[in-house]
């Protein structure tokens, strides 16, 4: 078996001076069968990736989180179908826009309380300030993340929603909302709770909101790419050495290759990996579960038709259909799992072919235009092709 060519494209896109460097990592069948250390953790300092490279994972937050959250459920401390508010009065009595592009002042009475299993699907009616238009989408920008988990509450809840709760599936800081209830019920900064129930369990010790000191060096540069002038450094900063403010249960966590690895082996081992039980047999059942409607599949998600072959479980995309999914997503077999991060961090674990594969670069997006500019931008239709050709040229390989 070859794998060396599913690298080629990632390499390309490094040479061509669009990706400062990427770790990839296949696990198939128990065991590790490659990492790649491809380009530089930092371009000016000649730092290269390496296996333990850090990187800030983004949305790949959101299913650590959920999975803190079902180690509640299975405890009896919450359910699935508990209303939110319960420990978060400040979503009570939610409003909902009349016309969810129209303006905030015109608004119905939210028809039934909010759910945990609402925040967990994004089905809640939050929002990202990304993911809507019009003034509810300027009123999510305006709220600042530099505050503490309380007041940054206050000020989301104060919003309305853009719809009825459990109607649609809309991305969302529903899984912000959910860190802080676990918070809230367990008495414990958000940190911990992951630390306690996940992290340490599993041995991820180099993921969390934040990282020692010692270990700063190990984390990869943010770059943005600009089409006219290549990379850039972004001006996110370095990962934080300290608690922070507010640690974003949909977002803030880093993570390594191996890290990640042994949470997607304990998903895909059903709750268990190397004889270490996580999670329940059932809670890691349902995370994999699709929960969505034939008529939420209908609507697009984030501008794109996502639930082609595939639906959503608790933070998690599942395929349903392995061929129409592939023909959108790239390969992977029934009940595929998988949900990527903002920085061009991604996985995917395939229980038909017991295979894991996992893809981490550090490129801050453009959410306003990328997705409009790439058909007529080769540079960025060239950096967003590295990683599909990475994930077919595997399959491939190891099928043959």
């Amino acid at each position: 078996m070859n794998l060396a060519d599913n690298r080629t494209s990632i390499a390309e896109a490094v040479e061509s001076g669009l990706l400062a460097g990427a770790v990839t990592l296949v696990w198939y069948r128990g065991e590790v069968l490659q990492v790649n250390e491809i380009g530089f953790a930092d371009v000016e300092a000649q730092l290269p990736m390496q296996r333990d490279t850090v990187f800030r994972i983004a949305s790949m937050t959101k299913p650590v989180t959920v999975a803190a959250a079902m180690t509640l459920i299975e405890e009896g401390t919450l359910t699935l179908s508990d209303p939110i508010c319960r420990w978060l009065p400040e979503m009570s009595d939610m409003r909902v826009l009349a016309d969810p592009t129209g303006p905030l002042t015109a608004t119905v009475p939210a028809q039934r309380p909010i759910t945990v299993e609402d925040l967990m699907t994004h089905r809640s009616g939050l929002a990202y300030a990304f993911s809507v238009t019009g003034p509810i989408s300027r009123a999510y920008a305006g709220v600042s993340l530099r505050q503490d988990q309380d007041d940054w509450l206050a000020d989301v809840a104060a919003l309305p929603l853009v719809h009825q709760p459990g109607e649609q599936i809309t991305y969302s800081q529903g899984t912000e909302v959910l860190g802080i209830a676990l918070s809230r019920i367990t008495g414990k900064p958000l940190h911990t709770v992951l630390d306690e129930r996940i992290l340490q369990p599993l041995g991820m010790t180099d993921t969390g909101f934040f990282i020692a000191p010692e270990k700063r060096p190990r984390a990869a540069t943010m770059y943005r790419l600009d089409p006219q002038t290549g990379l850039q450094h972004d001006a996110m900063g370095p990962v934080p050495v300290r608690e922070p403010r507010f640690c974003q249960g949909g977002a803030g966590l880093v993570s390594t290759a191996d890290d990640y690895l042994r949470f997607a082996r304990m998903l895909l081992g059903g709750g268990e990996v190397d004889g270490l039980r996580v999670l329940s047999a059932e809670s890691a059942r349902l995370m994999r579960t699709d929960r969505l409607t034939a008529e939420q599949k209908q609507r697009p998600f984030l501008g794109a038709p996502s639930w082609v072959g595939r639906g959503f479980g608790l933070n998690l995309s599942v395929v349903t259909d392995p061929s129409r999914s592939e023909r959108l997503f790239g390969p992977g077999g029934l009940g595929t799992f998988s949900w990527p991060g903002a920085y061009g961090t991604w996985w995917q674990a395939d229980p038909a072919n017991e295979l894991i594969m996992i893809y981490l670069i550090q490129n801050y997006p453009d959410v306003t235009a990328a997705a409009a500019a790439v058909a007529g931008n080769t540079s960025l239709a060239k950096l967003q092709s590295a990683q599909p050709k990475f994930v077919r040229r595997t399959y491939a390989a190891l099928q043959s």
